[in-house]
């Protein structure tokens, strides 16, 4: 039986309303799944470490996915357009060696904050211009600049590290605005709230879920595709920067390998979150979730002292199954079916 209600036409025929409730939507949506899944995970890590529930601890797992999640509210828009980025992770080096290497010049926290935000947008400019202008897919571009950048990290630093940043600048990555409330997790409510808006509520992300669904149909109804996802690489790459700054700030030190393999958790945070790997579909509200989710899950086991191989271990069998387990639930749909 639908749950969707009817009305009646003027012919006396009944017409089923294809608009659900918004509450209908939710109990059957995978946002009220992966909530049911954050409480599970909550409620055993707080049986399974008794320290889990203090206050301090609690605000300390919040570093586990805030600048992975900054990273995750533009890739969610990127992936539902159709395309990806997987240089993500290696932008966030190159921008944290570019503002190691001001600090050595002598500059101050607004110039760094300047600069990290600045070598982002130029590294997402350049996958964007490969991909819209060139033509070039995705995957292949991103795969070969996240080669690029994080090799230009290496070159420039090698086996050192910067450090010695402004006292003013750690406050990005270790202040708090609140008692417990650290910056950052401020930041990333904040930024949630505006990519859902973004998304969600704006004429920009229709033309999003447009192009994920139909791109040459989007092109044919007026959207300027190649724009809007040159827009969405620039806006991932400025959230890679802003996550750079965030994880200097919070280290104090830029090494090379700096936010290594980044990339996996991020696709696995916004795929978890019910973002189609193959485009058309999705939500921010999901993200949020799947990246409470992945933190709470990380900080679980970093109480219990599982080693860090395991976690990534589990990451790469999750993102596996996330991906794998709806098409197999279709394939089982079609046979009852038939």
């Amino acid at each position: 039986m639908s749950l969707a209600t009817s009305e009646t036409s003027a012919t006396g025929r009944q017409i089923p309303d294809r608009l659900k409730s918004a509450m209908q939507r939710f109990l059957g949506s995978w946002e009220l799944l992966l909530l049911v899944v954050a409480v599970a995970v909550f409620t055993i890590n707080s049986f399974a470490s008794p320290y889990f529930l203090d206050p301090w601890n609690l605000s300390d797992a919040t570093f586990n996915f805030t600048e992975k999640a900054m990273i995750a509210f533009a890739m969610a828009l990127l992936i539902i357009s159709g395309e990806i980025d997987l240089s993500v992770a290696s932008i966030i080096a190159i921008a944290s060696t570019a503002m190691g290497f001001a600090v050595q010049m002598g500059a101050d926290t607004p110039v760094l904050v300047l600069i990290g935000l600045g070598v982002g947008l130029a590294c997402g400019a350049f996958n964007g211009v490969l991909v819209t202008r060139l033509g070039l897919p995705s995957i292949v571009v991103t795969i070969g600049t996240m080669s690029l950048f994080r090799g230009l990290s290496y070159i420039v630093l090698g086996d050192k590290a910067y450090t010695g940043y402004p006292p003013g600048f750690a406050f990005f990555g270790q202040g708090y605005v609140w008692w417990v409330i650290s910056f950052e997790f401020v930041l990333f409510a904040f930024l949630a709230i505006v990519f859902a808006v973004l998304l969600h509520r704006t004429t920009f992300g229709r033309a999003v879920y447009s192009i994920g669904n139909n791109p040459v149909g989007a092109l044919f109804s007026g959207i300027r595709v190649p724009r809007v996802k040159f827009a969405l690489f620039l806006l991932t790459g400025l959230m890679s920067g802003v996550a750079a700054i965030c994880l200097t700030s919070r280290l104090g030190a830029t090494r090379p390998s700096i936010a290594f393999g980044w990339e996996l958790e991020v696709v696995t945070m916004v795929v978890l979150g019910g973002v189609s790997i193959l485009g058309g579909a999705g939500s921010i509200p999901g993200v949020v979730i799947a990246a409470f989710i992945m933190g709470m899950v990380t900080f679980g086991f970093g109480l219990l002292n599982v080693p860090g191989i395991v976690m990534s271990i589990f990451i790469g069998l999750l993102l596996i199954a996330v991906i794998a387990l709806p098409r197999i639930a279709r394939q089982v749909m079609a046979r009852r079916k038939a």
